[in-house]
C-alpha cells in the first residue's frame, strides 16, 4: 500500500468513527476489556501480519511457478481488472464467509459473531487463522503478481467503505426507507451492496423476530452473491439485539481463546472453541425447558 491510500483508508474509518460518536451510537456499546483487544489486536494483526505475509508468500510462489508472467496482466482494461476482482476476491469471501457458517469451521469465524453491538470496530473482529485461510486474500495475492496492483488499491477502498457501513453503529440507509421518493435507489443499493439492514440481520442474536438472517446476507461487498446463490433475506428492518445466545447462557469466551483458538481453548462448560465442541443453539419445543440443559447444535 503507498501513503495516499494509507491516508484515504484511515480518513474512511475516522469519518465512520466520528458518526458514531457524534450520534451518541458508541455510548449503546458497552464493550468489554477482552472486545477492545479481541477488536484491537486483530486489525494490527491482519494489517501488519496476515495480509503482508500471504502477499509475501504468493509473490514467491508465483515467482518460482511462473517467473515470466509477472505483470502479464498489467494492461488490461480497469473494469475488466474490477470484474477479476468481483470474482477473485469478493465471490470466493461470500462463499468463505458461508461455509465459516458451519460447525467444521465455525470456530475460526465465532468472535465476529460474539460482539452485542454493532459499529466498525468489529469490521475485522476474528480469529487469526481466519484471514490466513481466506481464499480471496491469496488470489489477490496472485493477481498482484500479475499486475493488479494500482486497480487493488483502488478496490480496497472501495470496499473499505461498503463494509464499514454495512457494520456501522449508525444505520445510513435509514432515511432511504424512511422517504419514498428514495426508494427506488434504496431498491436498488439493498440489491447490489451489503448495507446496515441486511448486514445486521446476520449478526442478529436470534432469527425469531423475522429480521435476523444469520443463515444468511453472507455478501462482503457485493449483496449480489447472496441473491444469486439464494441466501438473501431484505425486510428494511433491523434486529434489536445482536450476538450469541451461547454466551447469554454461559458467559463470554476470554479474547485470546477467540482469537488464536485452537492454541488457546475455551474452559467454558459448552463451547465451540474447545475440540469436538459444539455451538449451543436454542431447541424450539413446545416445554420452555432451562436453555442451558438443551442439547447443543452446530451454528449453521
Amino acid at each position: 500500500m503507498n501513503l495516499v491510500q494509507n491516508i484515504v483508508l484511515a480518513s474512511i474509518i475516522l469519518a465512520f468513527a466520528l458518526a458514531e460518536i457524534v450520534s451518541g451510537k458508541h455510548r449503546n456499546f458497552h464493550a468489554t476489556h477482552d472486545d477492545t483487544k479481541l477488536e484491537l489486536f486483530m486489525f494490527l494483526c491482519l494489517l501488519a501480519v496476515s495480509q503482508p505475509l500471504i502477499f509475501a508468500v504468493t509473490g514467491k510462489l508465483c515467482a518460482l511457478v511462473m517467473p515470466d508472467e509477472r505483470g502479464a496482466w498489467a494492461q488490461l482494461p480497469w473494469w475488466a481488472m474490477g470484474a477479476i476482482l468481483l470474482v477473485g476476491d469478493d465471490m470466493t469471501q461470500y462463499w468463505w464467509h458461508r461455509i465459516s457458517h458451519s460447525p467444521r469451521l465455525w470456530p475460526l469465524h465465532r468472535a465476529h459473531h460474539t460482539a452485542h453491538y454493532m459499529s466498525i470496530r468489529i469490521t475485522y473482529r476474528n480469529n487469526f487463522f481466519y484471514y490466513l485461510m481466506m481464499p480471496g486474500l491469496w488470489v489477490a495475492g496472485v493477481l498482484v503478481y500479475l499486475g493488479f496492483g494500482d486497480a487493488y488499491l483502488g478496490y480496497i477502498v472501495i470496499k473499505l467503505t461498503v463494509i464499514l457501513g454495512a457494520h456501522s453503529a449508525v444505520p445510513w440507509d435509514a432515511p432511504l426507507y424512511r422517504n419514498k421518493w428514495l426508494h427506488p435507489l434504496a431498491w436498488v443499493l439493498e440489491r447490489t451492496v451489503s448495507t446496515p439492514a441486511t448486514h445486521w440481520a446476520h449478526h442478529a442474536l436470534t432469527n425469531d423476530d423475522g429480521i435476523g438472517h444469520y443463515k444468511g446476507n453472507f455478501g462482503n461487498l457485493l449483496f449480489v452473491w447472496d441473491l444469486l446463490f439464494g441466501t438473501a433475506k431484505i425486510t428494511r428492518l433491523y434486529p434489536p439485539k445482536v450476538g450469541l445466545q451461547d454466551d447469554l447462557v454461559f458467559g463470554k469466551e476470554r479474547w485470546f481463546v477467540e482469537m488464536f483458538y485452537p492454541v488457546f481453548r475455551s474452559r467454558r462448560a459448552h463451547s465451540a472453541l474447545v475440540p469436538g465442541g459444539r455451538a449451543y443453539a436454542e431447541v424450539e419445543t413446545a416445554e420452555h425447558r432451562d436453555p442451558a440443559l438443551q442439547p447443543l447444535a452446530g451454528k449453521t
